[in-house]
């Protein structure tokens, strides 16, 4: 199975955990609410639940999201459904989600270690392995689901990205590619701390070896503007509403 996840034209638009203007963050809720204004990328986090269950859900704990002190782990998949998020949404497994949406890609951030299996299971039983990108913090962690789904693409970690950014900075290609170690995107802040990474160098080296840039998390439309300008691929947007209007009078 080839991968379909970059066949619709750059520039693109990830909906942020959904569109939670008025639905609760990485629920199937949010989802719908994403694809009803057009997105066709959905960005949600994966945990495992304690019964070895892909959870979407950004956090480790559901303090945030649900008021309680108890981590994401510790329940099983049938007690994180219960929970309740509001609008009648609980928590959703990454299978749920792929097999609710089945014309999406979706972009699927691996949180922890526990949650790899799952994430391979889910993506395999659903057969989505061709409409998924993988990302996650740790390079390690993206590559072993890289090493069971070989159609599956993906995007760099954090110490890959830095290596990147200092590939570009003196312009080595060869550097650039090693640095990527098989990611096909750099799923990127513009800055992380004083440090700004979305350059005009780094977008160009990314593209002079096939490689998409993706900026998170952009909410103003003036920024969404200034770094499609810069010739980004993708904006990882809490707006996508906001976003694809933007994106489509260029298209």
């Amino acid at each position: 199975m080839a991968s379909a996840y970059f066949d619709p034209r750059a520039p693109r638009a990830l909906a942020h955990r959904g569109l939670a203007i008025d639905a609760p963050e990485n629920t199937l809720l949010a989802f719908a609410r994403a694809m009803a204004v057009g997105a066709l990328y959905l960005e949600t986090d994966v945990h495992a639940s304690h019964d070895g269950v892909a959870v979407v859900s950004h956090d480790p704990s559901l303090d945030r999201v649900a008021g309680r002190e108890v981590a994401v782990g510790q329940l099983t998949m049938a007690e994180l459904r219960r929970i309740d998020l509001g609008q009648a949404q609980g928590f959703a497994s990454l299978e749920e989600a792929l097999d609710a949406f089945p014309d999406s890609r979706f972009n699927i951030d691996v949180k922890d270690d526990a949650a790899v299996e799952p994430v391979v299971d889910a993506i395999t039983r659903t057969r989505a392995a061709g409409r998924v990108l993988v990302t996650s913090f740790s390079d390690q962690r993206r590559r072993r689901v890289a090493a069971r789904l070989p159609d599956v693409v993906t995007s760099v970690g954090s110490a890959g990205v830095l290596r990147f950014r200092l590939a570009a900075s003196l312009g080595s290609r060869s550097a650039a590619i090693r640095a990527l170690r098989g990611a096909r995107a750099l799923q990127v802040p513009e800055r992380a701390g004083i440090l700004r990474l979305v350059t005009p160098r780094f977008v160009d080296a990314a593209h002079r070896i096939g490689v998409e840039v993706h900026v998170w998390t952009v909410n103003e439309p003036a920024d969404m503007t200034r770094l499609l300008d810069l010739g980004v691929d993708g904006l990882v947007t809490d707006r996508v509403d906001l976003a694809l209007p933007l994106i489509f009078a260029r298209s």
